[in-house]
């Protein structure tokens, strides 16, 4: 049965319908480009693979420069590491590698951003303080001693050092985040969601011209975007041409009965466990929600083909219960409800840096995965820069030459 719905005018709709089929608006503020095959005006078809962060990020910048724009989603929008993530962002930590430009410009963007889709109140993106904090398990009472500490983190830590100020950290909520920007590419810009498995990316003549989903159907395009995340791993088409693995990251989110007493400081703890234990290097993120985020554990494991077979190991979530409760007695059992026991895969590549660009050999097939930790942060400049790429050949907010995939390819 066609699940398509058809509106004629922008509406209030609730998510979750939204992430059950596939919705198209028109809408008449669409502006028209021209496609790249005939030059006839008419808006660019454009389908991206994937309804994570990147791929929704690079959805609406193409919907709202007038392409005409599907995203095909196996599971459902920020289904995976852009809904389970921390979301956590930073200035300048990426400063001194092919990463930092990118980075610089997708910060100022979350802000825009924020302001933009009055973000402040919908997905929870704020400036906040950022700290690193020594704990050592062995230690015995609370940390009043230490400087710079808030007073939520009363447990046995040792020293506290702030390493990023209101200027040059912030934080989204991943998931809120990436489903307002999708939920505004559709209602605002007339972008479509599809709910299905990606076959294969379908050429002729070298050129991209559809993609095939599992069950045969068939999506025609001007223009394919992969932002796969881990699952790029999965495509043969990417596969054969550089490898993108899965970290395993585990998180645990609370509900602490006093949220008030959390201020907004992101913590990137030091961690020294009990009798000797190898140190850890877990983070705390309070968020605007009144929950607190805490994650660590990482892991490389074989990442499964569906999405909603992704589980934490139950070690993991154990040990990040105990890191909570020692760096507050707010955050203790008994003291906070635990909302979720959650892991997720980041997409990494061999040298570390993200693969952005066109497929050589392949007009118009796109990529955009490979972000590891870094995902949420650089979605604003990627999917930006990667419109820029798609609806005029070049991308001029951020040099993707460092990014381009050919760089795997031996000449």
């Amino acid at each position: 049965m066609d699940t398509t719905l058809i509106y004629s005018s922008p509406i209030t709709i609730k998510l979750r319908p939204l992430l059950a089929t596939s919705i198209r608006y028109s809408s008449s503020t669409v502006s028209m480009s021209k496609s790249p095959e005939t030059g006839d005006d008419r808006r660019r078809k454009v389908v991206v693979c994937g309804g994570g962060v990147i791929g929704v990020c690079t959805a609406y910048f193409l919907a709202k420069s007038g392409a005409a724009v599907t995203v095909v989603e196996q599971s459902s929008v920020a289904c995976a590491a852009s809904g389970k993530a921390g979301g956590f962002l930073a200035l300048d930590w990426c400063d001194g590698g092919p990463v930092s430009s990118l980075a610089r410009a997708s910060f100022n963007l979350h802000r825009s951003l924020s302001d933009e889709l009055d973000g402040h109140s919908s997905y929870g993106y704020r400036p906040l303080t950022t700290l690193s904090v020594s704990i050592d398990e062995s230690e015995i009472g609370p940390s009043g001693r230490v400087k710079n500490l808030p007073s939520w983190v009363n447990g046995p830590a040792q020293k506290s050092n702030s390493i990023g100020t209101v200027q040059t950290t912030a934080q989204v909520h991943p998931q809120l985040f990436t489903r307002c920007l999708m939920t505004t590419a559709v209602e605002k810009y007339g972008a479509e969601v599809v709910i299905g498995r990606l076959e294969r990316v379908g050429f002729e003549n070298e050129r991209v011209d559809s993609v095939v989903l599992d069950g045969g159907r068939v999506i025609n395009a001007d223009s394919v975007v992969l932002a796969l995340g881990p699952w790029s791993s999965k495509l043969a088409l990417l596969s054969s041409l550089f490898r993108v693995y899965g970290l395993k990251a585990h998180s645990i989110v609370l509900q602490p009965k006093e949220p008030d007493a959390i201020s907004p400081h992101a913590l990137f703890l030091t961690y020294h466990p009990a009798q000797g234990g190898k140190p850890m290097d877990p983070e705390v993120y309070p968020r605007p929600t009144g929950e607190v985020y805490v994650c660590g554990m990482s892991s490389t494991e074989e990442v499964p083909d569906d999405p909603d077979q992704v589980t934490p190991n139950p070690e993991s979530i154990r040990m990040l219960k105990q890191v909570a409760g020692n760096v507050s007695t707010h955050l203790k059992e008994g003291e906070a409800q635990v909302k979720a026991e959650q892991a997720c895969f980041l997409p990494s590549t061999d040298d570390g840096i993200p693969v952005i660009g066109e497929l050589r050999g392949m007009k118009g097939c796109f990529v955009a995965t490979g972000h590891s930790c870094w995902g949420i942060l650089n979605g604003p400049a990627t999917g930006a820069s990667l419109a820029e790429l798609v609806m005029d050949g070049r991308a001029r907010l951020v040099d993707l030459s460092p990014f381009s995939p050919s760089r795997f390819i031996a000449i």
